[in-house]
């Protein structure tokens, strides 16, 4: 078969599949969980979160933030995961298999929580063409390391190692605007408070928040400065000397500059069309617990969307449902659990 009819005949395929998928949300068995919407500014706009990182728990995470962009604004939303093909369950270091990829398809935006994945063609692909597409992105926490990918692989430029020529660094540096570097603040020791980056304090994105206001216990990641293209600094990430909001600022170089944790920027895809990036190098699910994160991450939703204008003075961030998020750790996540258990 051409190459080209090769390729209409894989796309008509994933959109079979995608089309069949959403026709049953919530079904038991499906790897993966949709949340309708309803009324609200987001009513009838599709947001695809994609967990997958085996440390910062965002198969916790993104379900939740799934709940609130769903249940407070309207959007339709649905959660991929890590899924062991043995047994169905979430597995968030098995780094191969994320069903349903083929859905971003039809998504108006896509957020990511994923870490060195190296992901089959079939589930790639549809990645790609989304990057490539120029639809908006949102990359939280290791996003900016999303995959890690052989270099034989044809993927192999959006890998966090990429030495391509004009692809250095791969999606992460390219994309979102930077690729793992290292730790900054003390892992598991330093927490991070948001500092809103002087002259942003009207940037739509930072509507009802206040310096302060964003508390994780993730730590601050080193970024390169200054960031690259058109990337614009909205918050910065002051270590903290522990690991609760009432502890001081931690004195010497760490604060001095502050890094970077929350940025804009645009990618143009080989489609052509510049599409809005947000990222932020905070994300974990116990950084969740903060009202000031949820309230950046929904008010990142609808600027990347071009929504900027619908954000509330105060976006309405509540906890959706019990949430109790496991403590970031290598190892630490729940088993035994399906997707169906996060839509409750």
């Amino acid at each position: 078969m051409p190459i080209d009819a090769h390729r209409r005949f894989l796309s008509l395929s994933l959109c079979l599949v995608a089309l069949l998928g959403l026709s049953r949300p919530g079904f038991a068995d499906d790897p993966w969980i949709v949340f309708e919407g309803g009324d609200g500014p987001g009513r009838g706009q599709h947001i695809v979160l994609i967990s997958g990182d085996d440390e910062y728990r965002s198969e916790e995470a993104l379900p939740q933030l799934a709940k609130i962009l769903s249940k407070h604004h309207g959007f339709r939303c649905t959660v991929l995961f890590p899924i062991d093909p043995a047994d169905g369950t979430i597995k968030p270091d098995h780094q191969t298999n994320i069903p349903g990829t083929e859905l971003v398809a039809g998504a108006d935006l896509v957020i990511l929580g994923l870490r060195f994945r190296n992901l089959p063609a079939e589930q790639m692909q549809p990645l790609v063409d989304y990057i490539e597409s120029g639809k908006p992105i949102i990359g939280l926490r290791t996003s900016t390391h999303a995959f890690n990918l052989p270099v034989d692989s044809p993927f192999a430029k959006y890998s966090w190692t990429s030495r391509a020529e004009g692809y250095e660094g791969g999606f992460g540096k390219q994309v979102l605007g930077e690729t793992w570097v290292a730790h900054h603040g003390g892992h598991g020791t330093q927490a991070t408070r948001g500092i809103v980056a002087p002259g942003q304090e009207r940037h739509p994105i930072l509507r009802g928040i206040a310096s302060g206001d964003i508390f994780a216990p993730s730590d601050v990641y080193t970024v390169t400065i200054p960031l690259p293209g058109d990337s614009e600094p909205l918050v910065l990430g002051e270590v903290v000397e522990g690991m609760t909001p009432d502890k001081p600022a931690a004195e010497g170089p760490k604060n001095d500059p502050m890094m970077p944790v929350a940025w804009t920027k645009t990618y143009t895809g080989e489609a052509g069309q510049a599409g809005r990036v947000f990222t932020t190098t905070m994300g974990a699910a116990v950084d969740l617990e903060s009202a000031g994160l949820r309230r950046l991450l929904v008010n990142a939703s609808y600027w990347c969307l071009g929504m900027e204008e619908q954000i509330p003075e105060e976006s309405n961030v509540e906890l959706v449902g019990a949430y109790k998020p496991t403590m970031f750790k290598f190892e630490g996540y729940q088993r035994g659990l399906k997707p169906a258990d996060f839509a409750k």
